[in-house]
């Protein structure tokens, strides 16, 4: 009975193209499925002569896999993942492996691990980017849990993984829950480009008048440079599409109400525990949720107008560098949350490495990241990508590009809140005193609570409104 080198319990589309990836790589794969036609349907996609079966009877599933047994849960994050854990426990043995693939929240990562440890059964959370295509032909993973136990992964994961330059775009992150954070902040990354690259559309389109032929033109061309990202060429590709039934672009009769799954929140929200700055995420998260009052919008374009005045534009170039800085300001926010959380939930990550896996396979991958690791090469303990000269020397370059786009912005009555986050993130990071002492005087005004000096040490309070001198 044991002879499938693997198996995933979940056959929707990410579970059965990863089975299929693993497959063509020569391994010997099970699917588990409630449905019976996805259990079937595994094996009629199978190429001739590959080991792949369906199973729905959980039972036979696991007795069916080589020990250690090593099965990947790909179902919804949250209820459905427990539920999984509980109906193949029975027939787990010690040091056998589960590897949760979804978008699970962290802190239910840490407790699994905790619960299935009773019983000395290994457990992973691992983030997987690249969608269903990267699923099939090569994705970025993120595994995090006890690393001896990753060896019995590694083999596998490596060969189905996106390679870079002969690189897999897998590796072991850290202990516990380090896999299914790094790609949390993964995806709040993923929302803050996503968010640039839509208010730079904006700006061209709204704010500058440019047609919509010329802006499809425009983004083709910037994936050719330093651009050159996954999140660039998709929008470079779907503002080619035209609507059958009207000729119009697709994309202009696509609603503006956004939807998002959470991870960005949970980025958001685990970055103010942090204390990691991460506004540009933040922004992101938020014009998400703006998007959602449509109603209230289309009132209020009526109620609070506002017309531009003069004849502003802005240069292409300028557009197209204005965007470069705020993508790699985000990225920087990006690692230092994942350096802070490392430090404090003893993950033990190596970003030069979550700079590796992402250039990859995944859908922040970019031509930059390879900039960033060579940063993280130079420097390991490098506290934030700005503070590496070369990324510091174009950055310095571009922000006179940033400021001259957000004005035109401003000017024309066009939202680039994310754009703000980048530049102001930027100027408070480069800001060798900042006007929080205000801030700082205000709270001991009022509440007492103390401040520091800059000539003296220590703790110190006063009462503020006694006339002095």
């Amino acid at each position: 009975m044991e002879q499938f080198d693997f198996g995933i319990v979940g056959l929707g589309v990410m579970g059965r193209n990863l089975l299929l990836n693993m497959a063509d790589n020569g391994f010997a794969v099970a699917g588990l499925d409630l449905d019976e036609t996805k259990a079937k349907s595994l094996e009629k996609e199978a190429a001739s002569g590959h080991q792949v079966k369906g199973f729905i009877v959980a039972e036979d599933f696991v007795k069916s896999l080589k020990k250690p047994k090593a099965i990947m849960v790909l179902v919804p994050a949250g209820k459905p993942v427990d539920a999984v854990i509980s109906s193949i426990r029975p027939f787990l043995s010690a040091n056998d492996i589960v590897v949760d693939g979804g978008n699970s929240y962290f802190p239910d990562t840490d407790r699994r691990f905790s619960e299935l440890a009773k019983d000395h059964i290994h457990f992973f959370g691992m983030g997987i980017s690249g969608g269903e295509k990267g699923a099939r032909f090569g994705p970025s993973m993120m595994p995090g849990g006890d690393e001896k136990a990753y060896e019995r992964l590694r083999p596998v994961f490596e060969a189905i993984a996106a390679k870079v330059d002969g690189e897999p775009c897998v590796t072991y992150l850290g202990k516990g829950s380090a896999g299914n954070y790094v790609k949390m902040v993964h995806n709040g990354i993923e929302y803050g480009i996503m968010q640039l690259i839509a208010e730079t559309y904006d700006v061209m389109k709204r704010g500058l008048g440019i047609g919509d032929e010329r802006i499809q033109e425009i983004f083709e061309t910037w994936n050719t440079t330093e651009l050159s990202s996954f999140l660039v060429e998709i929008t470079a590709t779907l503002l080619k599409k035209k609507d059958k039934s009207t000729g119009q672009q697709l994309v202009t009769l696509v609603s503006d109400r956004a939807r998002s799954k959470g991870t960005g929140k949970w980025t958001s929200q685990n970055a103010m525990d942090l204390q990691a700055p991460v506004p540009v995420i933040d922004m992101a998260v938020l014009m998400r949720d703006i998007s959602k009052y449509k109603e209230e919008r289309v009132a209020a374009a009526k109620l609070l107008p506002w017309e531009a005045e003069g004849e502003e534009d802005v240069a292409i170039e300028s557009l197209k560098d204005a965007l470069y800085f705020a993508i790699i300001t985000t990225y920087a926010q990006g690692m230092v949350q994942l350096k802070l959380a490392s430090d404090e939930y003893k993950y033990g990550l190596n970003l030069e490495e979550v700079a590796k896996i992402w250039r990859g396979g995944c859908i922040i991958r970019a031509a930059c990241l390879e900039d960033f690791r060579q940063a993280y090469r130079r420097d390991s303990a490098l506290a934030n990508l700005l503070l590496d000269e070369k990324i510091a020397e174009d950055l310095v370059s571009r922000q006179g590009a940033a400021r001259e786009v957000i004005k035109v912005a401003v000017d024309k009555g066009v939202p680039v809140p994310a754009l703000m986050a980048a530049l102001a993130y930027f100027d408070a990071y480069r800001s060798e005193t900042l006007a929080t002492n205000v801030i700082q005087a205000q709270r001991d005004y009022f509440g007492a609570h103390q401040f520091e000096r800059i000539d003296k040490e220590g703790l110190f309070h006063v009462q503020w409104d006694e006339v002095t001198g």
